[in-house]
């Protein structure tokens, strides 16, 4: 089968397009014919070996595939051939087929396409558990989402908007706004134009935001911290912008504020039957059309390259998948 390798840290181009062998199902585990694989912005990471986890070489990139099972092993009994799956594996999406164990496979509805399915695990699963279980929301209270049109960020929007919050959208252009603003914002604010933590305190009414959810990081995390309402949570994401921000933790002080990590990929080894439940709630709310798995733009395997360098120029208004 053919799969992209990264053999050695790199950067988007010198990736490979390569022949492996098919993969095996072993006891307890499905092979998957992948027909669409989600890239996100820690595949760059992973592939510069600049993320927390790294892989043994040759990976592939993509954490999360949907597709058809092909094959089952020994005591797995709850799939069939012919399934119609999803399922998150961390690495090794950018290939034809992929074996996981049957427990990380959730099967998902006919009128749900690939495309969409193959999106819903990692930026859904994040801010949902980001917003349910970090967050300590309170209907009606206002969340800022920094990066507002990336994946992460839109999903955060739609879930927020679905938990009754006043949802405000930030992001560095008006185009990523209005595509904000059709997912769930109510109100929206450019930072590329506006000072953020004096926007957010007008839009506010002087009073703050409660939540913010920062997938993006670099100097707007600070700005963003400013503008806290008392005993605020500011929900730390990640790092989209490059630069990992120092806070000055006297802020917290000042606000009574919380400053709450977010890592849902070791949340989810550590609470493996909720974040199955969680993923069968966001599968069934995507083909209920409750929220929408937005995919901006799709790639064939051998332009992998392509699709990541979208993702680095943060050019990406919702999800970026390839085809195997």
């Amino acid at each position: 089968m053919k799969a992209i390798l990264c053999s050695q840290y790199c950067q988007p181009d010198d990736l490979v397009l390569a022949e492996v062998p098919d993969p095996v199902a072993g006891p307890g585990e499905a092979v998957i014919a992948i027909k669409a694989a989600a890239l996100n912005f820690f595949d760059i990471l992973m592939i510069q070996g600049k993320y927390q986890i790294k892989p043994p070489f040759p990976f592939s990139p993509a954490a999360e595939v949907a597709g058809v099972i092909e094959s089952i092993g020994a005591g797995v009994t709850d799939l069939k051939v012919g399934d119609r799956v999803v399922a998150s594996c961390g690495h090794n999406g950018a290939r034809e087929k992929i074996a996981l164990p049957a427990a990380s496979i959730v099967k998902i509805p006919d009128n749900l396409d690939y495309d969409r399915a193959a999106g819903i695990i990692i930026i859904y699963g994040t801010a949902l558990h980001a917003l349910e279980d970090r967050a300590s929301p309170k209907p009606g209270e206002t969340l800022a989402v920094l990066g507002a049109a990336g994946g992460t960020g839109l999903a955060a929007c739609e879930l927020g908007k679905l938990m009754g919050l006043k949802v405000i959208a930030c992001a560095s252009s008006d185009e990523k706004l209005e595509f904000a603003k059709a997912h769930g914002a109510e109100l929206t604010l450019n930072y590329a134009k506006e000072d953020l933590k004096e926007g957010l305190r007008k839009l506010t009414d002087g009073k703050g935001v409660d939540i913010i959810f920062d997938p993006v990081g670099g100097a707007y995390a600070e700005q963003a911290l400013r503008s806290i309402a008392w005993e605020g949570r500011f929900l730390v994401i990640g790092f989209a912008a490059g630069d990992i921000p120092k806070m000055p933790l006297n802020l917290a002080l000042l606000k009574g504020c919380d400053i709450r990590g977010v890592f849902w990929g070791a949340w989810t080894r550590l609470n493996p039957a909720k974040n199955r439940a969680n993923l069968e709630k966001l599968v069934k709310w995507t083909a209920e059309g409750k929220i929408s798995s937005h995919v901006d733009r799709t790639f064939p395997l051998a332009q992998t390259a392509d699709a990541l360098k979208v993702l680095a120029g943060r050019q990406a208004m919702g999800k970026v998948i390839l085809h195997p």
